[in-house]
């Protein structure tokens, strides 16, 4: 017999006595644990999973507090900040205006707004 078989008939031998000499409060006690345990492990899928899901929901509560509190952006000039965004989206554009909400008038004279916006990106690079 090998000293690793040795030792397994050794440590079978102890836990059967121990088994034998345990008190009967302790032996009910630990036949109720055994019980709750099978009973926890045959629970339906859905009351694990809530079990499970609760400290992530916790977690995810906690980083949303946690990212609203330490947010760099300002929330008392955030609706201002985005009017005067979109006020300036409206003037400054690249794109011309649209014709339906424009004066007529304005689109007689396009060579003279070509050499306006051609004049006046010329004294801006001075």
């Amino acid at each position: 017999m090998t000293a690793p078989d040795h030792l397994e008939h050794r440590a079978r031998a102890l836990y059967r006595e121990a088994g034998r000499r345990i008190d009967p409060a302790t032996a009910g006690r630990l036949r109720a644990a055994r019980r709750e345990a099978l009973a926890a492990a045959a629970a339906p899928l859905h009351t694990r999973l809530v079990r499970g899901l609760m400290p992530a929901g916790a977690f995810a509560a906690i980083a949303l507090a946690a990212l609203m509190v330490f947010s760099p952006v300002s929330r008392d000039n955030a609706p201002a900040q985005a009017a005067s965004s979109a006020q300036t989206a409206e003037t400054d554009g690249d794109l011309p205006p649209d014709l339906s909400n424009t004066d007529p008038s304005l689109m007689q004279n396009l060579d003279f707004y070509d050499w306006l916006a051609t004049n006046d990106a010329s004294q801006a690079s001075r």
